[in-house]
């Protein structure tokens, strides 16, 4: 029996051998006193290697952003953000219910940029009849669009040009960098080059880098102090941590430069449902790829591409995301599946590949 090829997301990838070596060989301590020796190292390597001055460990990414943004905004202050951020739309509008912060949420394009001119007409002036506007929020990747570099400076200027500060939830910040890296620079230097536009940015190791739980967020001092306030105020406060923070920093050690593998794995899905009738392939510039699915035709997709072992989501668009536990061999097997949903030939499908056709 062929196991499941899960292409929900690439937070349920499982820990590998050697990082739950590492794990059960990471020395521990008490983190809410300070002295868990592997969370310690953890935040100094991933301030370090993002261009920090210092950063805190995090449950969860909803969990350091919200510690940031809480960080940087205080009662009536106002973020400006994207109307379909994950800060504003999917982490349970925490920054106004627990913050009291005003979100601005803005329009964006199809690769989540919103307009500058939008930004800088948001900004509210100083006066006592409107919320104080302090912060910009940007996401990278958005929907597996990386933000361009050129975009990143620009929108962070215009930012600073009004005195705004600016934080990143960076997710899949390493993905943004692996699609960023220019012929002989590292991943990790593409991420340090994207930090570099901004006041604060909250990374997750349990997406693409594949630890079990975890994010941090990275900042100044002085800002990491704030949100490690918050952080015990949102019950973020953990113990003998290290077992975790020993998983995300065998993350950062070894699987960065492995991220283009998934990349690729999305491309050879993407060019395996180009051209489908039925079938409108949307984006496939880092791990994850979206289809729209014709004629309402995407739950009925989605059911029988489950009975045959591929796992996705959505409804009318579905996602599909790459990540370590997948290969060449489960792609090749949800593309066969698609076809045969969509009543294809899927051996001719094979046959062109194996002529060099660019089926995949």
């Amino acid at each position: 029996m062929n196991p499941t090829v899960d292409l929900r997301s690439d937070t349920v990838t499982q820990p590998t051998a050697a990082m739950r070596a590492a794990m059960q060989a990471a020395p521990l301590g008490d983190d809410v006193f300070g002295d868990d020796p592997s969370v310690n190292a953890l935040q100094e390597r991933v301030a370090s290697m993002l261009g920090f001055e210092a950063a805190l460990f995090m449950p969860t990414g909803t969990q350091s952003n919200l510690c940031g943004l809480m960080a940087h905004c205080g009662r009536g202050d106002e973020y400006i953000v994207g109307q379909l951020a994950h800060t504003y739309k999917y982490e349970g509008g925490g920054a106004a219910v627990l913050g009291s912060i005003q979100p601005q949420p803005l329009a964006q394009n199809a690769a989540g940029q919103m307009a500058l001119a939008d930004i800088a007409s948001a900004i509210k002036p100083d006066d006592a009849h409107f919320a104080r506007t302090k912060l910009l929020c940007l996401e990278n990747t958005w929907n597996g669009h990386p933000m361009p570099m050129d975009y990143l400076a620009q929108a962070s200027a215009l930012a600073r040009e009004h005195g705004l500060s600016v934080h990143l939830d960076g997710a899949r910040l390493f993905n943004a960098a692996t699609a960023a890296a220019t012929p002989g620079e590292t991943v990790a230097d593409a991420a340090r080059r994207i930090c570099s536009y901004f006041d604060s940015v909250s990374v997750c190791f349990s997406k693409g880098l594949g630890a079990p739980v975890g994010s941090a967020l990275c900042g100044s001092k002085a800002l990491i102090a704030r949100a490690h306030r918050v952080r015990k105020m949102t019950g973020g406060g953990m113990r003998q941590s290290g077992f975790l923070a020993a998983a995300a920093l065998y993350a950062l050690e070894h699987h960065l430069e492995r991220l283009a593998d998934d990349h690729a794995l999305a491309l050879r899905l993407a060019q395996g449902l180009q051209g489908l009738a039925g079938l409108q392939v949307r984006s496939a510039q880092t791990n994850i790829v979206f289809v729209d699915v014709a004629d309402g035709r995407g739950p009925a997709l989605l059911a029988y591409l489950k009975e045959r072992g591929v796992l996705a989501t959505g409804l009318i668009g579905l996602r599909f995301v790459t990540h370590l536990d997948v290969d060449a061999a489960g792609i090749d097997r949800a593309v066969q599946a698609v076809h045969a949903f969509f009543g294809q030939d899927a051996k001719s499908v094979g046959a062109a590949a194996a002529k060099g056709t660019s089926v995949y």
